[in-house]
């Protein structure tokens, strides 16, 4: 305990250790740095701790604490991961914690690496003798890409424990549930040729103007078919993010696709809604000289949905006086989850900062947080 640094230099170090993970090679980076400070930490802190490489991944890992044993438990989790930054945007440093305006700046202040340093200040209060049920600290892979940190949780079925707390940022406010979502592409292929006939060649935009057309028409349907008012935006949405096609305007187009992502209400099974899609596509393109592929961009995310009345969603709704919420945003909770725990989304940061230059944290959230955690920690693992 001794040589687990004060919270300040807990925040710092975090941030001077760049974990960015990415979609895109030439961004993606190991957490393995940052694995290894925050085992240094909690080994120092009498936590036991394993370090859980990824299988697809070796150079990343999870990191599991844990202090105290026996049934039921709270773990709180976040991921190491932060998104790519664009460095010519930020005033100050990503990789150097600075505090100016009564506030913290550096990538991942707010979503989410500064939730560390706040669950070891709270932990370090405790002795280890005062548990009666354990107390884990996870730290996942690539919550910003593949979610494989997480994934790799359910195929081990680890942690085991009855309540959880993930520090995303919720401007302290808790949430037990939000959306899912799943990113896809459709491909049409068509047949290239000179564009003085028609006849010479089969446009693949203008197929790919049909699949899109379905996708507005689809849009328009779920919409109507699936309302939760608990959300701000009260339905499913599906956006359409990248378009391309073609190489010359003298060219008839040979390939085109489209790129969209479409966030689901609890209410609906991401596995019905990819078959519907699939169903779509075959009846778009059924008699046309169209060939088409549908390709998954990422495995997708399922909704959240915690029982409101779950004892974790009542204690932090006591303690920070807010009801629980739903949000749009997407986070590892459905995994948990789906380990048997309650699942409750809260951090100190806000979600307006997550991804954005000059990312920071305010100060007046640290101490709240701390104390916050503490309460948690002692009604759910010693009281």
């Amino acid at each position: 305990m001794v040589n687990t640094p004060d919270l300040m230099e807990l925040m710092a170090g975090l941030i001077r250790t760049p974990s960015v993970s990415s979609v895109s090679p030439e961004f993606d980076q190991s957490n393995m740095a940052l694995i290894e400070l925050l085992a240094s930490w909690l080994e120092d802190l009498h936590f036991n701790v394993e370090i859980l490489p990824l299988p697809m991944q070796p150079n990343k890992a999870n990191l599991l604490a844990s202090m105290g044993s026996g049934p039921g438990g709270l773990v709180l989790s976040g991921h190491t991961d932060t998104v790519p930054y664009d460095a010519g945007l930020w005033n100050f440093d990503p990789f150097k914690l600075t505090e100016k305006d009564q506030r913290l700046y550096g990538l991942g202040t707010s979503d989410m690496k500064g939730f560390f340093a706040l669950a070891i200040e709270a932990a370090r209060r405790f002795d280890p003798k005062q548990f009666k049920h354990p107390l884990f600290i996870l730290a996942t892979a690539d919550e910003e890409s593949s979610m494989e940190g997480a994934k790799m949780l359910v195929d081990l079925g680890r942690p085991k424990a009855r309540h959880a707390v993930i520090g995303e940022p919720t401007g302290m406010r808790p949430v037990h549930r939000h959306k899912g979502i799943i990113m896809e592409a459709i491909h049409v292929h068509g047949h290239g040729g000179h564009s003085s006939n028609p006849s010479l060649g089969v446009n693949a935009i203008e197929g790919l103007h049909r699949a899109i057309d379905m996708l507005l028409n689809w849009r328009e349907e779920l919409q109507g078919a699936h309302q939760n008012k608990e959300f701000n935006v009260p339905f499913p949405t599906l956006n359409l993010g990248l378009v391309s096609g073609g190489d010359n305007p003298n060219r008839i187009c040979s390939h085109a696709q489209v790129h969209f992502d479409l966030r689901i209400l609890p209410s609906m099974d991401m596995a019905l809604v990819h078959e519907e899609l699939d169903k779509r596509l075959e009846t778009v393109f059924k008699e046309t000289s169209y060939r088409f592929e549908r390709r998954q961009l990422s495995p997708g995310t399922p909704a959240m949905d915690t029982d409101v009345n779950a004892p974790i969603v009542k204690a932090i709704e006591k303690l920070t006086g807010y009801a629980s919420e739903a949000v749009a945003f997407c986070t590892e909770a459905p995994y948990l989850n789906s380990l048997g725990m309650q699942t409750v989304v809260m951090g100190p940061g806000d979600i307006a900062q997550a991804h954005q230059p000059d990312e920071f944290l305010s100060l007046d959230r640290l101490q709240p947080t701390v104390d916050l955690l503490e309460k948690l920690i002692y009604e759910f693992c010693v009281q």
